[in-house]
This record gives structure tokens, C-alpha cells and sequence, in this order.
């Protein structure tokens, strides 16, 4: 099974373009990353820049609204995620409370829909899908 383990670091919606990273935290998270790496388990990771340097598309009024970060009404944002590949939820939850998180981060754990998931119809409306992902 996939999941997606998902850094939700609270105060990070109102972080500025130029954020700095403490180097020490840095080296925490890569020895994380690395144990996540040499246990099999770890797909794809990546950190995001914050909200200020992000835009947001919004499709309320029929037409697409293009809003520029930051953005106010954000109360949680993603810093970066880890894609796993485990046997169970319970395996997705023990790797995340591994991590050398701060006591403003927590983590989302978010398992990934496969196709087998849904029903005939809806993987004949998708087909095709597997070969987008190449």
C-alpha cells in the first residue's frame, strides 16, 4: 500500500519567500530520510517552499481565479511530504512517529487510492490512468 505522509509545519502559511532552515534540523531529517530510503520504503520526498511563493486557482465562479500567496485564510499548509510503500496503515503510522518532527509539526497520513479501490465503472472511466503516471 502507498501512503502519503504529509509535514503540516503550523506557522508556516505566514513564512516569507527568503525562510531559512536551521542546518542542525536539516541533518535530523536526512538521517530520517535516509532510514526511510534504506528500509525500502520510501518512494519520492520533497519540501515545498511556503505559501508566499505559492498560487492558488480557484474555480468557485465558473472561471478559473488565479490568488497569489499568501494566503490569509490558510490556517494549516503542506511543508513537503514523503511517498511510502508499506504493508498496513499501522506501518505508515509507526515510520511517521519516527520522525524528528518539532513541536510545531505534525504529520498527515493519507493512503493512496489504487484503482483496484473502486468499481468496474469507474476503472473503465479511468482508463488509461497508469500510463499518465510514466
Amino acid at each position: 500500500m502507498r501512503f502519503m505522509m504529509l509535514m503540516i509545519p503550523l506557522g508556516y502559511e505566514t513564512a516569507p519567500p527568503d525562510v531559512q532552515l536551521d542546518p542542525d534540523r536539516v541533518a535530523a531529517m536526512m538521517r530520517y530520510n535516509e532510514a526511510l530510503r534504506d528500509a525500502g520504503v520510501l518512494i519520492t520526498l520533497d519540501g515545498l517552499h511556503p505559501p508566499s511563493m505559492g498560487a492558488r486557482v480557484s474555480f468557485a465562479t465558473g472561471e478559473p481565479v488565479v490568488t497569489d500567496g499568501p494566503f490569509t485564510e490558510a490556517k494549516e499548509v503542506l511543508g513537503g511530504y514523503w511517498m511510502i510503500e508499506v504493508t498496513s496503515r499501522a506501518e505508515a503510522i509507526a515510520w511517521a512517529k519516527e520522525c524528528p518532527a518539532a513541536a510545531n509539526e505534525l504529520i498527515e497520513i493519507r493512503q493512496v487510492q489504487e484503482m483496484a479501490d473502486f468499481s468496474p465503472e469507474v476503472q473503465a472511466a479511468a482508463v488509461g490512468f497508469a500510463d499518465l503516471k510514466k
